[in-house]
């Protein structure tokens, strides 16, 4: 199954908090490995968690804080991937 960009870029930070299931992972990580521009965005996104999960010592956001920066993130990730087009 051909995965969308703007997809799996929706559900990176999913896969990296590891909150999907083994297949979804499986099937984002295959989609990863074989495109270029997602190669680059996963390392991006991989940087900021890191660095965030660095910066704010372990401390967990609100779970409404984190539900509307997901939707946001999507909605971003889903504009800009339009508008390359």
């Amino acid at each position: 199954m051909q995965l969308d960009c703007s997809a799996v870029l929706a559900d990176v930070w999913m896969m990296l908090d590891g909150e999907c299931d083994e297949s979804t992972r499986a099937r984002l990580q295959h989609h990863i490995e074989n495109c270029s521009p997602c190669i680059e965005a996963y390392g991006l996104e991989e940087k900021l968690k890191r660095l965030l999960s660095r910066k704010c010592g372990g401390e967990r956001a609100p779970e409404s804080l984190r539900q509307r920066l997901k939707l946001e993130y999507r909605r971003v990730t889903i504009i800009e991937t339009r508008s390359e087009s």
